[in-house]
């Protein structure tokens, strides 16, 4: 008895090692594997990264997971080792029934890239549930009066296993009057009966007990037993006979409670209260078919009582008991079969496998964004389903397997235009009329550093006065990007270029995180006028991107220099200047003419002079524009001989700056008059022209006539320094007094016929040109000289000098112009 009972044992062990030994194939590119039910939590079920060819490493850096169909999470992935394990208790019962198949539809996910693979599991039955029969016990009451042969339905056992395990046969107790007998049905079960074997004695024995057992495939052999009481009656000899013994009827799945289903029919051959029968459901009828049917005990129709759901039960069997009203009662009984048909009462669901993570907006068509799967409760047409995606997004859905679709990305994406897309997916079955479900999928775009920062304006002016304090703010640009995060976080610079030969970030710095720029000194404008700055903002983007913008700032001049004097040259150069006039002088005799200069531009620069004191007031004037020294009326002899007049120079701006100067005039007799009204009369603008004109006339005929008297006289001139017939050049570097570094300065002396005149060509280290131009009167022996403004005053004086050295008989005017770099 021991060694049978290890062999059991051993061939036990045997064969569920056997049944849990993995069977995995690949079908159409799934993978397929096959357990027991009621395996323990981490049992393994097989290693899956293998099987799907991923190595160790990627089942962590894909984050490979499972997704059930079926809504439980029966199993999981060991991010270890691969591994498909249990993760829950599985009952092959609860989740297929009576299904010859049970298999449990898994997505396996893995992302970067995001795929999906379809794996079944297969769960094999074993025997774990007993037969069992919905009562412990059954009373039989049959009259003695039944002839030997009888059969007595007793009801069926239910056992939840399925396949060898499931139920198998009956037995019953050992007696004398009855044996058992399986009777088939129309559905292939087997339904046991009682037959009488031998004639019913009540009065010998009215009570007969039997012990029923159903017993199942399995191994080891499980049963289940149900107790049987015979009561023997007397007399009523007649049963209730129906008209089939089993009916079969279909029922629309959305019939309204009250609709007829069947009327059954059945006949007792007795008379009287023997005769009548009584209908009923059977005495093992279970409570959802008592709550789903009811039945008339007259007519025998049967009738809708409660809802009916095809997803839940697809038919129903009911036994039909007709008792007669004799006593003892008879009985008869049959079995109606009710198959509901399918109605499309169930909307199509949209399941989301794999929620979507934010999309790159420049992901290439074809990304796989989210996992989409779709099912409908309903069967055949009803239970197809189709999605769509709404129109005018750049998605779109691509069907994978078995009602499973993948949302790919099929057009560009642009962030700054649409950063979420709020996806409307619908999802139609085939049923008639069909039914649709929606659903929002939000995806987000996340951002890529596609856009540059752009300046608030190309080019930006800068108005700027002189002399501002070091440090101060001279502007603020701005710039914006459209892109977000990082992306959009902005850095300013100023570019290197050159001012003058200097870096501009010697001038100027700048805030790089708002974009303000300050100055790092004071300005000059006499000494730069306008410079340019070069600004870049760049994102923090990878890589970055950047734009430039430039700044023109422009210094604007302040009154900042007092009005200088270039001449008389010994008065510019801080002497008194001593000046000659005859007494025959008459009035508007022109004495001389103050020259003066101002560094600064526009209305600081517009000069007018006045007499502020004089010897005697009376006898001169002083043009307010000119700066002309004239006569107001003819000298008397009582007039003395020095004269000395302070006369003040003003300019226009605010502050108002000036300067003033000393000129002493001394009366003499004897110069010479004609010589004197000459010169009065060709400093007059109106009469200047036409002198000027005759005496090139006569010039030009003296040359004819005395060709070689002229060349002598011009020779003696070019000798003297005054009054050359050649040209002269003096350069500063023929000097020392007048040597700076940086510098070149050259003076250009001609006389070409009667009208002479000077050029004077500068450049300094601020490389603004410099020119000065001289008119020389052809008759006179003093000179008018127009200037064109040099840079300093500094300059003027080196001129001066020079012009001194060179003509130190000639009167000069000088007119001044800008000269700008712009």
């Amino acid at each position: 008895m021991t060694k049978r009972k290890g062999y059991r044992c051993w061939r036990w062990l045997t064969l569920w090692w056997h049944n849990f030994f993995l069977l995995w194939n690949i079908t159409n590119g799934q993978a397929r594997y096959s357990i027991p039910e009621e395996l323990k939590r981490g049992s393994v079920v097989g290693n899956v990264a293998k099987d799907l060819g991923l190595g160790l490493s990627e089942i962590f850096d894909r984050r490979m997971r499972v997704a059930s169909e079926a809504g439980e999470q029966y199993f999981s992935v060991d991010a270890g080792k691969g591994e498909l394990v249990v993760n829950d208790r599985i009952d092959r019962e609860a989740l297929c029934g009576q299904s010859a198949s049970c298999v449990l539809p898994l997505q396996v996910v893995v992302e970067n890239p995001l795929q999906s693979h379809r794996i079944e599991v297969e769960i094999r039955d074993i025997n774990d549930n007993s037969p069992s029969f919905l009562t412990q016990e059954i009373n039989l009451k049959i009259p003695e009066s039944v002839v030997v042969g009888k059969r007595f339905p007793v009801g069926s056992a239910e056992d939840a296993d399925v396949g060898s395990n499931s139920l198998k046969t009956y037995s019953l107790s050992k007696n004398d009057h009855f044996s058992l007998k399986l009777k088939d049905t129309k559905n292939g079960k087997s339904v046991p009966e009682l037959v009488l074997e031998r004639p019913l004695d009540r009065e010998k024995n009215a009570l007969h007990q039997l012990l029923l057992t159903a017993l199942d495939g399995g191994n080891p052999v499980r049963s289940g037993t149900c107790k049987i009481t015979v009561t023997v009656l007397d007399v009523n000899d007649n049963f209730p006979v129906f008209s089939e013994s089993e009916y079969k009827v279909s029922l629309k799945e959305n019939s309204t409670k009250g609709t007829f289903v069947i009327k059954l029919v059945a006949t007792d051959a007795d008379e009287g209260l023997n005769g009548e029968v009584k209908f009923s459901f059977g005495s093992q009828t279970s409570d959802t078919i008592l709550s789903t049917f009811e039945i008339n005990d007259v007519t025998g129709e049967i009738k809708l009582k409660g809802p009916l759901d095809y997803e839940t039960s697809k038919s129903y069997l009911i036994d039909v008991t007709a008792r007669d009203k004799g006593v003892p009662e008879m009985e008869g009984d049959c079995r109606v079969q009710i198959d509901l048909e399918d109605n499309n009462d169930n909307v199509p669901e949209i399941v989301l496998t794999s929620k979507p993570s934010p999309v790159r907006e420049d992901a290439p068509s074809g990304t796989v964004v989210a996992l989409i799967g779709a099912r409908d409760l309903d069967s055949a047409e009803n239970g197809k389903v189709t999605l769509h995606l709404t129109k005018n997004v750049p998605f779109t859905l691509k069907p994978s397997f078995s009602n499973n679709y993948e949302l790919l990305t099929n057009g560009p994406l642009d962030r700054e235009k649409v950063s979420q897309y709020n996806i409307e997916i619908t999802a139609f079955d085939s049923g008639s009329p069909p039914l649709s479900s929606k659903k929002i999928i939000p995806v987000s775009v996340s951002d890529v550093n596609d856009n540059a920062p752009v300046f608030s304006q190309p080019s930006y002016n800068v108005y700027l006065k002189e002399n501002g304090v070091p440090g101060s703010i001279l502007y603020s640009v701005s710039a914006s990007d459209l892109d977000s995060g990082e992306n959009a976080k902005i850095s300013y610079s100023i570019l290197d270029s050159k001012v003058q030969d200097v870096s501009v970030s010697s001038y100027v710095y700048m805030n790089s995180d708002n974009g303000s720029i300050y100055s790092m000194h004071s300005f000059d404008y006499e000494k730069l006028k306008v410079f340019q700055i070069v600004v870049q903002a760049k994102d923090q983007g990878s890589p970055c991107l950047s734009s430039n913008a430039t700044v023109h700032v422009f210094i604007l001049d302040q009154n900042d220099n007092a009005p200088t004097v270039i001449y008389p040259s010994s008065a510019a150069l801080g002497s008194l200047s001593h000046q000659r006039m005859p007494r025959s002088a008459k009035a508007g005799h022109l004495v001389t003419k103050v020259t003066a200069v101002d560094a600064d531009s526009g209305h600081n620069a517009w000069i007018s002079y006045r007499l502020a004191e004089a010897t005697d007031t009376s006898l001169f004037t002083v043009n307010q524009f000119t700066g002309e020294v004239r006569t107001k009326r003819a000298v008397s002899e009582q007039d003395e001989s020095s004269q000395r007049l302070l006369i003040e120079i003003k300019d226009d701006g605010e502050p108002l700056q000036s300067a003033t100067t000393t000129v002493s005039i001394l009366l003499e007799d004897g110069l010479h008059e004609p010589m004197l009204e000459l010169r009065h009369k060709a400093s007059e603008p109106s009469k200047k022209t036409g002198r000027i004109t005759l005496y090139l006339i006569l010039s030009l005929a003296s040359v004819s006539v005395l060709s070689l008297v002229t060349f002598l006289i011009l020779a003696v001139k070019c000798i003297r320094s005054s009054r050359s017939s050649g040209s002269c050049c003096i350069r500063r570097s023929d000097c020392d007094d007048y040597k700076k570094p940086n510098r070149n300065l050259q003076i250009q002396l001609n006389t070409d016929g009667p009208i002479k005149y000077v050029e004077v060509l500068g450049g300094d280290m601020m490389s603004q040109s410099q020119s000065f131009r001289s008119c020389m009167s052809p008759m006179s022996e003093y000179s008018d000289f127009t200037l064109i403004k040099p840079s300093s005053t500094t300059d003027f004086k080196e001129v001066i000098s020079v012009l001194d050295a060179s003509l130190p008989d000639s009167t000069w005017t000088f007119e001044s112009q800008q000269v700008s770099e712009i």
